[in-house]
């Protein structure tokens, strides 16, 4: 089954959290302190690799999730890494947010982009050792990984596609020039997904694509215009196939002006592409069909005349669409792939809630996720940490006073202004000072 776009859902590792531990002797209950920190979670990839086909897999089990970090231990024992999650799609798959911003297009094997952070492990009480704080007797919680749905959407990476109206007799085509098998019957809209075949000529070699068939209005998501004219933006060279049988209502002219038509109100660009233009089912044709005045009538240099049930016209057909393919790729520029870097914010921002106020950033949960604010030296040097991040003052400039509710990640804190007597002589709070 042909997958080219799903909807999943991800999610980074979660950091282990940090242990409270210490060297314990004789006469000393709490010695030197040896909690190991966390190991942060595994972050999430998405990578291209030309061994994967389709996105079948992400359809049949959208929730993916990277290994968690685990937790540290006494004796300095650090905890491991969770391991990275790899998404692995087909080449020429395109990235994009939840928020509709395409992050990547992955067109060469290898290629990937970081779609998902782990979260950081917790430090343990080993890592809070200084000066003033010689046995520290808390330790940090691991940070939750982040978690997102994104969209992957696969475009066929192909040297020519094979374009025309339902029927046109595209698939017969392809399975005589290449050792493709698409479903090939009598009655129109046989094909509902796009095949890929490769073909040799002499000692060139192309990949062609048959594109489901087009009708008018296809741009403007007419029938299944808009999933089948994405895989076209792809194609170095296009290939448009008229339907000259007596079964076609619309003649070979009005089926071309139709066809460009669409093309171009999909994307100008497809207009700059080579051409090859050929009038299919040539055993077919009413008696008399002469190809240099329908390559007139349309404008182009020249029309050539192809049976593939009856093989007629195939050879010279195909030098000219290697030739086409040919003049794409001198012309065109290398095709390098698209990566979005996206730094994570680090700082933090002040949010006015209808009770108070809401601190949301990486920084400000980070500086908060100890294992026991109950205890008044734990809660004292998460009050140091905000101060130092300039949380305090944010909020005061924002405009909290005493008695404000502060809700940081899932802690809630009660904003305190410092009395006259704990400013010092620059007016500023002592280190520490704000909430409690």
């Amino acid at each position: 089954m042909f997958v080219d776009q799903v909807r999943v859902h991800l999610r980074a590792g979660n950091g282990g959290a940090g242990v409270v531990s210490y060297v314990r002797s004789r006469g000393k209950p709490k010695g030197k302190p040896i909690g190991g920190s966390g190991g942060s979670g595994g972050d999430v990839y998405i990578a291209a690799d030309d061994a994967v086909a389709t996105l079948l897999i992400y359809q049949r089990n959208p929730h993916h999730a990277a290994a968690d970090g685990t937790h540290g231990r006494g004796d300095l024992q650090h905890g491991r890494r969770g391991d990275d999650l790899v998404l692995k799609v087909p080449l020429g798959t395109t990235v994009y947010d939840d928020e509709g911003t395409m992050i990547a297009d992955l067109v060469k094997h290898g290629q990937r982009v970081k779609a998902l952070e782990g979260g950081s492990g917790g430090g343990g009480n080993a890592a809070f050792i200084s000066s003033k704080q010689r046995a520290p007797a808390f330790s940090e919680q691991g940070e939750y990984g982040d978690s997102a749905p994104f969209t992957l959407e696969m475009r066929l990476l192909a040297d020519a596609a094979l374009i025309g109206f339902p029927n046109a007799g595209k698939s017969t085509l392809i399975s005589t020039i290449s050792a493709a098998k698409p479903k090939i019957a009598d009655y129109p809209f046989t094909t509902l997904e796009p095949n890929l075949g490769v073909v040799s000529i002499g000692q060139r070699e192309f990949v062609v694509a048959d594109i489901p068939g087009l009708i008018e209005g296809a741009s403007e998501g007419k029938g299944l215009g808009h999933e089948f004219l994405r895989h076209v933006e792809r194609a170095r060279a296009l290939v448009v196939l008229l339907d000259p049988s007596p079964l076609q209502v619309a003649s070979p002219e009005e089926q071309y002006r139709v066809l460009l038509d669409e093309l171009q109100q999909h994307s100008d660009e497809l207009m700059a592409r080579p051409r090859v233009i050929a009038l299919a089912k040539a055993d077919l044709a009413a008696d008399g069909m002469d190809t240099d005045l329908l390559a007139s009538s349309i404008g182009e240099d020249a029309v050539f005349s192809i049976s593939a049930v009856a093989e007629r016209g195939i050879e010279p057909f195909l030098h000219a669409v290697a030739d086409a393919v040919d003049r794409a790729v001198r012309e065109e520029p290398g095709r390098e792939g698209f990566i979005l870097h996206r730094p994570v914010r680090e700082g933090f921002d002040i949010i006015a809630t209808p009770g108070g106020w809401e601190v949301t950033g990486r920084a400000a949960e980070r500086a908060t996720r100890l294992d026991d604010l109950t205890v008044a030296d734990t809660a004292d040097f998460v009050a140091r940490r905000l101060d130092r991040l300039g949380v305090d003052t944010a909020l005061r400039e924002a405009g909290a006073v005493t008695g404000d509710e502060v809700r940081i990640g899932d802690l809630v804190f009660e904003f305190t202004e410092p009395d006259d007597e704990d400013l010092d002589t620059s007016g500023q709070p002592p280190e520490g000072g704000g909430e409690e």
